[in-house]
């Protein structure tokens, strides 16, 4: 049990393979070509845009084969087996936790660490992914309808509590991480030991756990992609953040052209 749950701790930390580049996809070779801003210089936490959406892809993806795949319902199943034996007292700070989580993003601007959006722009990434996550949670939990490893309803699938926190810490890592990346991994760690302390106290499944960090890293991507959208609405000038989608025709080849500069 222990050393799956160091799995499923490094696999979140995947996410810090992320940066905000440009993403071209020629439909003609059927490949996707990364495009890095050479003025940047490439690091661990610097990757294509592509990253994000393939490991939230991943996270989702597992929990979503958990709840039809045999092996990994048994492994679900394992798991709570072993937590049911060792861990008999349920420990509750997992619920303080939910409610930090939501004013996480504020903390470091408190304790005086610039972040790379103003207040207002934050505010509206937090609340638009807070409520796409939120929604999308409620969703599931209403036409899948899992049985939680305690029986006490069938709400289990995904892990609200773990989309919350990683909603947070995704937030964190992108306004920080040009500052100190160890905001960020801070968050993560977090957010970690929410999912496991909701596994711990028996209230989901690793597969529910999982899932709920994907949902809430790509809750997060898509506020951050409407923050233009916003700005526009609001009648914000747009200096450094744009979207933009064009096809590409040539020589016997065409494609489509994504360029997203935060």
């Amino acid at each position: 049990m222990k050393q799956l749950l160091f799995i499923f701790a490094f696999l979140t930390m995947a996410v810090f393979l992320y940066a905000e580049d440009s993403i071209f996809i020629d439909s003609d070779s059927l490949q996707t070509v990364f495009q890095s801003d050479i003025e940047q210089k490439s690091t661990i936490f610097k990757a294509p845009t592509g990253v994000k959406f393939i490991i939230s892809a991943v996270f989702i993806s597992y929990g979503a084969l958990a709840q039809g795949w045999e092996p990994l319902r048994r492994l679900d199943e394992n798991i709570d087996r072993e937590v049911s034996r060792h861990f008999t007292h349920r420990r509750r700070f997992d619920d303080y936790l939910e409610i930090v989580s939501v004013f996480a993003p504020y903390g470091p601007d408190i304790a005086g660490v610039k972040s790379k959006h103003n207040f207002r722009d934050k505010t509206f990434v937090v609340i638009a992914s807070n409520l796409i996550m939120g929604g999308t949670v409620f969703t599931l939990k209403q036409t899948v309808n899992v049985e939680r490893p305690d029986g006490w309803d069938h709400y289990s699938f995904p892990s609200g509590h773990t989309a919350t926190a990683f909603v947070a810490a995704h937030i964190l890592f992108k306004e920080y991480k040009d500052v100190t990346p160890w905001i960020g991994i801070t968050g993560y760690a977090v957010a970690t030991t929410m999912g496991t302390m909701r596994i711990l106290n028996r209230k989901h499944w690793l597969s529910d756990v999982v899932v709920g960090a994907g949902i809430g890293i790509l809750s997060v991507e898509i506020g951050y992609m409407l923050l233009p959208v916003f700005h526009n609405i609001i009648g914000v000038e747009q200096n450094k953040s744009t979207l933009s989608i064009a096809p590409t025709i040539g020589n016997n080849q065409y494609g489509l052209g994504i360029v997203y500069v935060f």
